[in-house]
């Protein structure tokens, strides 16, 4: 089901969403829901642009409203990323406000991919959509569902600014 979730939000972020990734210099600052099985939090992100089609960033989660039978801590709670994206919408050229980026993270709890896309609907704004999923977890014995917060498949979806 979550599969099927993915490809129909990034369809239609593909049909509806845009970019500017400008290259070398370029900063986006994004800000928006986060949800994943057993909570819904907030996610932020950063991203500064190193090449014509690369940049670096950082990128943050905090699960906020955790199901009720679930006694998670700020630890639990809380990742933060590093991450890299191949920014390639100006490879597939469907528009100019259009971003694709798929890219790898190192977090607190694993090393994970994500694909993400962005619409700019002006120089300054726009939104974006992004799944993240966890290709090594650091700990890798039988995770309670408390450890398994920010530790599995997330979707983030939310607004973009350029800065």
């Amino acid at each position: 089901m979550k599969i099927y979730l993915l490809a129909a939000a990034l369809f239609v972020t593909s049909l509806s969403m845009g970019q500017a990734f400008t290259g070398k210099g370029d900063q986006k600052f994004q800000v928006g829901l986060s949800t994943q099985e057993n909570a819904t939090g907030i996610n932020a992100t950063y991203d500064y642009g190193v090449g014509q089609n690369i940049s670096f960033g950082i990128s943050t989660i905090y699960a906020l409203g955790v199901d009720d039978d679930l006694d998670a801590d700020f630890g639990e709670r809380a990742d933060v990323r590093l991450r890299f994206n191949a920014n390639i919408g100006n490879v597939m050229n469907i528009d100019d406000m259009f971003d694709l980026y798929p890219g790898l993270s190192f977090g607190t709890k694993n090393f994970g991919g994500h694909l993400g896309a962005r619409y700019f609907f002006s120089d300054g704004f726009g939104v974006y959509a992004e799944a993240q999923v966890p290709f090594a977890k650091y700990d890798t014995a039988n995770l309670t569902p408390e450890e398994e917060l920010n530790n599995q498949f997330n979707f983030n979806f939310g607004m973009s600014f350029n800065l």
